[in-house]
């Protein structure tokens, strides 16, 4: 994992996910209020995850380190909020509600063997011809899952056969930190 965000950037970007995700969704134009600076301008990948009531609401995030993770945040805030495909846009009445949840990644690496997973300290990116598919590494230890299992669901969330991961699949392990609206 590259260099940890500090308590107080960590509080920025989440200032940076909800203003952005309240301009988005009261239909206010987005545009930059919270300040960046620090760690918050180094190009990294991440998610940002919504949460209502406990339960998903949206998640959306990048692998691509091609701009400074303030403004990332901020787009995969919008995203998750009104283009998670699995879920209706966030409405207004629904904001108060929605907790955020930012997982800044480090860069994806290739594994040459599945042993080489360690549930709960890595997330997996899975591909084999054209599909692919990720899980966050929270997601592992949330449900209770083992390497098998984990692996297994990755596929699944892929469009692939549950087992494809044991046949010429590429796997790729990667961290993240990981925080949140309390």
């Amino acid at each position: 994992m590259e260099k940890s965000l500090s308590p107080a950037e960590q509080s920025q970007l989440l200032k940076i996910a909800r203003e952005a995700i309240v301009d988005a969704v009261t239909g206010r134009s987005s545009r930059p209020k919270a300040t960046a600076n620090g760690s918050l301008l180094l190009k990294r990948g991440c998610f940002v995850t919504l949460h209502q009531h406990s339960r998903l609401r949206g998640c959306i995030g990048t692998f691509s380190a091609d701009r400074p993770l303030h403004a990332a945040v901020r787009e995969m805030a919008v995203s998750a909020a009104t283009r998670d495909p699995r879920f209706y846009p966030v409405s207004a009445d629904e904001i108060e509600g929605i907790r955020i949840e930012i997982s800044v990644l480090s860069p994806l690496k290739k594994i040459a063997s599945v042993d080489e997973i360690q549930v709960g300290v890595h997330g997996l990116y899975i591909e084999k011809n054209f599909f692919h598919g990720v899980l966050l590494p929270q997601v592992a230890t949330e449900q209770g899952w083992d390497r098998t299992t984990f692996l297994s669901q990755t596929c699944l969330k892929a469009g692939l056969d549950k087992d494809a991961w044991q046949s010429e699949a590429d796997i790729y392990v990667f961290s993240a930190q990981v925080f949140g609206e309390h």
